[in-house]
């Protein structure tokens, strides 16, 4: 199985989500956004297939900061735009895998999805 984690190394779910995947001995690559950025067709991609409001992190302090001129009248091209800007507004980790994609990290669902 080929399972590709993207996400940031300091963040705290990321972290844990390595964790799980290293404890159930599940090999995956890891893409650190920060290092290798963001790519614009799977952001576009990402938001096809989960919904653009899932995969955009509202919720960190990145976002937050942003100007509200940036965060209103959000759709599907701006959330992308605003992620490849600042990837830390991508919300973390995602995971690509032969059966789809997980966003967020839910023990439970990964097992399902992966195990």
């Amino acid at each position: 199985m080929t399972v590709t984690l993207y996400g940031i190394p300091n963040c705290d779910t990321v972290k844990k989500a390595r964790t799980w995947l290293d404890t159930q001995g599940i090999a995956y690559a890891f893409h650190d956004y920060k290092k290798a950025g963001a790519d614009a067709g799977k952001l576009a991609a990402w938001c096809a297939a989960a919904g653009w409001d899932k995969v955009l992190n509202r919720a960190g302090t990145t976002f937050k900061k942003l100007p509200d001129t940036d965060k209103a009248d959000l759709d599907a091209a701006k959330a992308v735009s605003l992620m490849l800007a600042n990837p830390s507004c991508i919300k973390r980790p995602i995971v690509e895998h032969p059966g789809g994609l997980l966003v967020g990290f839910k023990p439970d669902e990964w097992k399902a999805a992966l195990a």
